[in-house]
């Protein structure tokens, strides 16, 4: 099928300089024009992400070669490929993985980025897979191990990377430990497959670990809390324990009792999935769309959307995302 008729320009976020969500703004620019391996998606979704918040706020730059619009992942249909572009076609209906430039109407990213809308889901519900699949996957199966059998624990249970890790490890035979931070959070996490569910605000989940475990602890731990956590994860973890940070909302800089590394062979690891290579990422899909799309279609597992927003009121979905009130994703309506 040949390239679809595009117009020159379209409606984007902008953000005027870093700071608070109000200094977004809804702008026009130049639609942007696939690069050799690239597609352009009219996306009709854009998921909102934590990295989003921290680019517009200015903790966070893009890549030198990414653009500059803020957003990490979207929904929509194929209207242009770059000539080099053979898997995918003008008209195919994907959800991507993108480098930037999410929200907004039209989205340029690398082809091997992109996956099938999963068989049953709707382009809105497709839109929230992206971001914390491709990195729940790649930290905590890829990068920590997890295998059948072990216990693995994930702070912030009720966020879109907490309900999708809680879900991935359970369907892959973990048994699954995670902190909220209400009752109703908590009995949230447990309905979505957690076997033990911690309010943080009410109980310390270092003992609580130990409590349930008899003192063995939990074999992975996924944290982007960092601070304060960063000590007690390490009293958390078993013998050959892998602790994987993907962020650090309470801080980075953490003064804790390294011997824990030493008596317990712990193994401690992270990684930034923007900054990650392209073959990663690529490699990450193909791994997605094999060992868990599949599940999908099974009915295994299921998506949690919290609130949409048109494009808009992008600000008014950055300020609900801060205040952590929400339980799974937060979507931009684009078209």
């Amino acid at each position: 099928m040949p390239d679809m008729a595009i117009p020159k320009t379209m409606r984007h976020i902008a953000v005027r300089a870093p700071g608070p969500p109000d200094v977004i703004m809804l702008t026009e620019g130049a639609v942007p024009s696939p690069r050799a391996g690239e597609v352009l998606i009219e996306v009709a979704w854009a998921g909102v992400n934590r990295p989003d918040c921290a680019q517009r706020a200015g903790t966070y730059p893009p890549p030198p070669d990414a653009s500059p619009i803020l957003g990490l992942e979207v929904s929509g249909r194929i209207v242009a490929c770059a000539p080099d572009v053979e898997d995918w076609n003008v008209g195919d209906e994907v959800c991507a993985l993108t480098p930037g430039g999410g929200y907004a109407q039209y989205c340029a990213t690398p082809a091997a980025w992109c996956l099938p809308v999963p068989h049953g889901l709707s382009l809105e519900q497709a839109a929230s897979l992206p971001e914390t699949y491709f990195t729940v996957w790649n930290n905590v199966f890829d990068r920590a191990r997890l295998a059948k059998g072990e216990t693995f624990l994930v702070h912030g249970g009720t966020s879109g990377i907490g309900l999708t890790a809680i879900q991935l490890a359970k369907a892959f035979g973990a048994t699954v430990f995670t902190t909220a931070g209400s009752p109703d959070k908590v009995a949230f996490c447990r309905e979505m497959g957690a076997d033990h569910a911690i309010d943080y605000r009410t109980q310390d989940f270092e003992l609580e670990v130990a409590r349930i475990t008899s003192k063995r602890g939990v074999d992975v731990i996924l944290d982007m809390v960092g601070g304060d956590y960063v000590p007690k994860n390490l009293k958390c973890l078993a013998l050959e324990g892998r602790l994987v940070m993907i962020a650090f909302m309470k801080g980075s800089r953490i003064e804790c009792d390294w011997r824990h590394i030493m008596l317990r062979r712990l193994t401690i690891t992270g990684s930034t999935l923007r900054a990650s290579p392209f073959e990663r990422k690529a490699a990450l899909a193909r791994e997605l769309r094999t060992q868990v799309w599949p599940l999908f279609e099974r009915g295994a597992l299921k998506t949690v959307i919290h609130a949409t927003f048109p494009l808009a009121e992008a600000a008014k979905a950055h300020a609900l995302m801060e205040s952590s009130q929400h339980i799974g994703k937060i979507m931009l309506a684009v078209q």
